[in-house]
């Protein structure tokens, strides 16, 4: 993995830090702020990237067909 160097003062430091959690780098920090948030738009795009078979669509069809038939209920108290 290839790597770089950087500077940042130390209020940067000291609020990057604070984001970091045990185990974290700072590395997955910075990537978890600042990828690309999901839209609409990307997720069309990986549905329709996707290869899903005949039994796997019909499963999700029987599957949507039975909560229309029976929704879900609140639990009684």
């Amino acid at each position: 993995m290839a790597v770089k160097t950087i500077t940042i003062d130390l209020e940067a430091y000291g609020l990057l830090a604070r984001q970091k959690g045990p185990g974290e780098s700072f590395s997955e920090v910075i990537k978890a702020h600042f990828r690309p948030l999901p839209t609409a738009g990307r997720f069309r795009t990986l549905v329709r990237s996707l290869h899903v078979s005949d039994e796997t669509l019909d499963a999700a069809d029987r599957q949507v067909r039975a909560r229309r038939d029976e929704p879900a209920r609140a639990l009684k108290r």
